[in-house]
């Protein structure tokens, strides 16, 4: 019995959409992460991938102030953060054909020269995460070569080493790389909270469908707040 009041005390929930989240009161620094997924260059930033399919770098570059009050809240309590490139190697030995031919035909073809170099070639300044956003020395940074930020990197087995079970999910674009992390993740049994206004897509309705697709079935993927709630339910 003291064991259970023990618990209900020191319990921290999140003001969440379908439940308050982590679904068993389970938060604090030491087993939570903040994850920033691609906000590089060429996903916001001006003659990188996305500008140069023609959509409009106003979506994609609303969760920055977001993002910025998150990451500042939660280095000062010491969560550990997390940011992902996505990218594929110098001699593209990494990027399957079909992929690279689609990028072709909408004029913006991945590991084309552009006006940021290289278009999602690692070590190109396109490639990089903005300025506003920059990694501090010591935080993670995952280079991944598709949507998934789990596919075909170390990040999982990062998050055992830290003991990292709650996620909470930002960056661009929601119904593509996010929606794809946020997905394996909760595979691998990882407790996942999507910030609705840290995230973006290059499609308003994409955004909206994709946070619906988390709302389903009591949670399927995990929960949604929007960054004031998390900020409000950190604990130190």
């Amino acid at each position: 019995m003291t064991g259970q009041s023990e618990t209900f005390m020191t319990a921290h929930f999140i003001q969440a959409d379908p439940y308050h989240w982590p679904f068993d009161g389970d938060l604090s620094p030491a087993n939570t992460a903040l994850l920033v997924i691609d906000m590089q260059t060429d996903f916001c930033g001006k003659g990188g991938y996305v500008d140069r399919m023609g959509y409009d770098l106003t979506l994609t570059r609303a969760p920055i102030p977001a993002i910025q009050t998150l990451l500042t809240d939660m280095r000062s309590k010491g969560y550990t953060i997390i940011h992902t490139r996505e990218g594929h190697r110098p001699d593209l030995a990494d990027l399957p054909a079909n992929k690279r031919w689609r990028s072709q035909q909408i004029g913006a073809g991945i590991g084309d020269p552009g006006p940021c170099g290289r278009v999602l070639v690692r070590g190109e300044p396109g490639w990089e995460i903005i300025p506003d956003l920059a990694p501090l020395p010591g935080e993670v940074v995952i280079d991944k070569p598709g949507k998934g930020s789990f596919y075909a990197t170390d990040l999982e087995l990062i998050l055992h080493v830290r003991g990292i079970r709650n996620l909470i999910l930002t960056g661009i674009t929601t119904d593509v790389c996010v929606h794809t992390t946020m997905r394996e993740a909760n595979d691998r049994g990882f407790e996942c909270l999507l910030v609705m206004d840290a995230c973006a897509a290059t499609d308003p309705g994409n955004h909206l469908a994709a946070l619906h697709m988390v709302r389903m079935q009591g949670g399927v993927f995990g929960a949604l707040a929007y960054s004031g709630m998390v900020l409000k339910g950190l604990p130190s």
